[in-house]
């Protein structure tokens, strides 16, 4: 007999350790009655537990009908494997990477393992909703895939559309009659897994869908794809910089010394940062840098409130003040005194 893990499900990298999503909202819908749910799995995702043996690298796929409006929604989280999500029927919100989607009937999203997402702003919302989660051996960007070994795509097309997976910067894409179809089947042999022949249906659908994941990559990718990728990548380092490096933070930034940073126009510039941040640069520069300075404040109460302001890039101590107590609600001096 199979036994489920019952630990908390995390996966580790030589210098991280990710929670994987522990699908606590989920577990009490179900258990609650307030959304069909069928799923098979391997590990600490809720459905039909199969065998080690059976289809290895197959973290969890099924379908989820909400049917009516919910008061649920999953909790951010990251996954063990490359997911794709399909939304059959109904509208829902996706979040991903800080970016929110609405998603209709017939929108697909792919999420890698270090992207970290959810499904819910707060709530579900209603609709049909398939998922397939593939592990594929990698926890970040720069890690080789290894596909499971029944995945029967040619060579070359593994390699297609790994490298469309890898590069892959739009979490939502538009559906093809071959993806509903390929999930629907997906989901027939779900609630037919103890039937004869099922599990070699399923495995001749999840290739089905594979393929046809990568012909609808190919047809709605734009000519101008990879350099677009290369451009959005460049301003999401420079970004993610800005949150880690003090000496960056703290230097005079203007919106066109950012863009000139990332060799780019700088209306270029501020669409991407919107696409990325959901702000303007110049509000994210700002955000990034008080949520710095309240840290300092918090770790080195002895410093003097002035010196945090100007060596995390604010002009003057009055400007400071002004925008920390915007965002905090009050100021630099009460907040050190009640966070100590």
């Amino acid at each position: 007999m199979t036994k489920r893990k019952t630990h908390c499900p995390v996966y580790r990298t030589r210098n991280s350790t990710y929670g994987i999503d522990t699908c606590a909202p989920q577990r009490e819908a179900i258990k609650a009655g307030k959304i069909g749910f069928h799923a098979l799995t391997h590990g600490a995702y809720p459905g039909t537990l199969l065998p080690t043996t059976v289809l290895p690298g197959l973290c969890s796929l099924g379908l989820i009908d909400a049917c009516g409006e919910q008061d649920w929604g999953f909790e951010p989280h990251r996954n063990e494997g490359m997911e794709i999500v399909f939304l059959e029927t109904g509208h829902m919100t996706f979040i991903t990477n800080e970016r929110r989607h609405e998603i209709r009937a017939g929108d697909f999203t792919i999420t890698r393992p270090w992207e970290l997402h959810s499904i819910g702003d707060p709530n579900l919302g209603t609709g049909l909703l398939h998922w397939l989660i593939l592990d594929v051996g990698i926890r970040h960007p720069k890690q080789g895939w290894q596909w499971p070994a029944w995945i029967m795509l040619a060579p070359s097309d593994i390699r297609e559309l790994t490298h469309a997976l890898r590069l892959n910067e739009n979490p939502v894409w538009k559906s093809t009659p071959d993806i509903r179809h390929a999930f629907r089947e997906i989901a027939l042999c779900v609630r037919q897994y103890k039937k004869p022949g099922t599990l070699s249906r399923l495995t001749i659908h999840v290739n089905h869908l594979l393929l046809s994941l990568l012909e609808a990559l190919r047809e709605q990718s734009r000519q101008d794809y990879p350099e677009r990728i290369t451009r959005e990548r460049t301003v999401d380092l420079f970004l993610t910089n800005l949150t880690h490096s003090q000496e960056t933070l703290s230097r005079p930034w203007t919106l066109n010394s950012m863009a000139e940073e990332c060799g780019i126009k700088p209306t270029a510039f501020v669409e991407h940062c919107r696409r990325l941040t959901n702000l303007s640069p110049v509000d994210y520069l700002n955000r990034c840098r008080l949520e710095r300075a309240a840290q300092r404040l918090r770790s080195e109460p002895d410093l003097p409130v002035t010196r945090i302001a100007l060596e995390c890039g604010f002009n003057t101590s009055q400007y400071f003040a002004t925008r920390f107590r915007q965002k905090y609600g009050q100021s630099p001096r009460i907040f050190r005194r009640i966070s100590s």
